[in-house]
């Protein structure tokens, strides 16, 4: 079809007729009701994530968030967010994690990390999601040690959502690749 132009008084419009691209973006998620549906590993390991929440530091936004891995090596590693008076000076529970594991286990690859909060002033009943920083970070970790992350999300009850790829919660990532 070709342009349109149409006149009125002292002004012309063309009309362009435009092709839209699409690209269509799936994610899988894996939503169960419970905790007790999941596996024993996966169960124990999103307690864990829920218990650490007693040790975040979060005494401004009364939001604590706590975050359990298991590294392929079998190892457990935990994370909590810590805030600071001098805001954004805080570190999200996923990126402690992330420190901690690759400061002690060097070069090893996180398997399945479960996330959880403790809002001390509302609920925390439902999937809690990281924030952009931390899908970036957990997507250059992923990517780093040559290993799918698999990503537990929850409250202290209620639904839990299971992605089997962190790059799944960014994915449409700026990377390294896009530097070269």
């Amino acid at each position: 079809m070709s342009d349109l132009a149409v006149q009125f008084e002292h002004s012309t419009f063309i009309y362009c007729n435009i092709v839209e691209m699409v690209k269509e973006l799936n994610i899988k998620i894996e939503i169960l009701e419970s905790a007790e549906q999941l596996g024993k590993d996966d169960y124990l390991l999103l307690n864990t994530a829920r218990k650490v929440t007693e040790e975040a530091y979060a005494p401004y936004s009364s939001f604590c968030v706590g975050a359990a891995a298991h590294l392929v090596n079998g190892e457990v590693v935990k994370g909590t967010n810590q805030e600071n008076a001098s805001f954004p000076a805080g570190i999200c529970a996923e990126r402690v994690l992330m420190s901690t594991a690759s400061s002690i286990f060097p070069g090893i690859a996180i398997d399945t990390i479960a996330i959880s909060y403790k809002n001390l002033n509302g609920k925390s009943d439902k999937p809690i999601s990281p924030c952009g920083i931390c899908r970036q970070s957990m997507l250059e970790f992923q990517t780093r040690t040559q290993h799918p992350m698999r990503v537990i999300l929850s409250g202290q009850s209620g639904q839990i959502f299971i992605i089997n790829n962190a790059a799944d919660l960014l994915p449409l990532v700026f990377s390294a690749e896009d530097m070269k």
